[in-house]
């Protein structure tokens, strides 16, 4: 939450998240597309990029990933690519969210890699600074 709140602050839509391996945080991410330009920049890609780079390794097996929202499809084929056991996010995205709003991008079996998902964690925290985020851009 402390990375979406960041990205709420740097006026970018507030989405934080971390990657775990071990109970160790080993990547941080939150949202940067206006900042960096780059449409690409999803906390979840950042956060990737980082544990990536921290392990020296772009494959992550036996991780976790913590989201504060629903990814989006290119994000949840991220992270099936870096073959993540776990994805466990807070609030749904009824607009974009791959995972159990508008897809169930995870459990399409003709995927080379399986990921384990669950949400609800913090929800109702992360569904309000969102809701913050878009009613002061009203």
């Amino acid at each position: 939450m402390e990375l979406a709140r960041e990205s709420f602050f740097k006026d970018e839509v507030p989405v934080g998240a971390v990657v775990v391996k071990e109970n160790i945080i080993i990547g941080r991410g939150r949202n940067t597309v206006i900042a960096d330009n780059d449409v690409s920049s999803h906390a979840e890609i950042n956060a990737l990029r980082s544990a990536s780079k921290e392990l020296n390794n772009f494959r992550l097996n036996g991780c976790t990933i913590y989201v504060t929202l629903e990814p989006c499809h290119m994000c949840a084929k991220a992270i099936v690519d870096a073959r993540l056991d776990k994805l466990v996010f807070a609030a749904k995205e009824p607009k974009t969210g791959s995972i159990c709003s508008i897809d169930n991008f995870l459990e399409n079996k003709a995927l080379n890699h399986l990921v384990e998902f669950k949400y609800g964690l913090s929800e109702e925290i992360s569904a309000n600074l969102l809701k913050d985020f878009f009613k002061q851009k009203r």
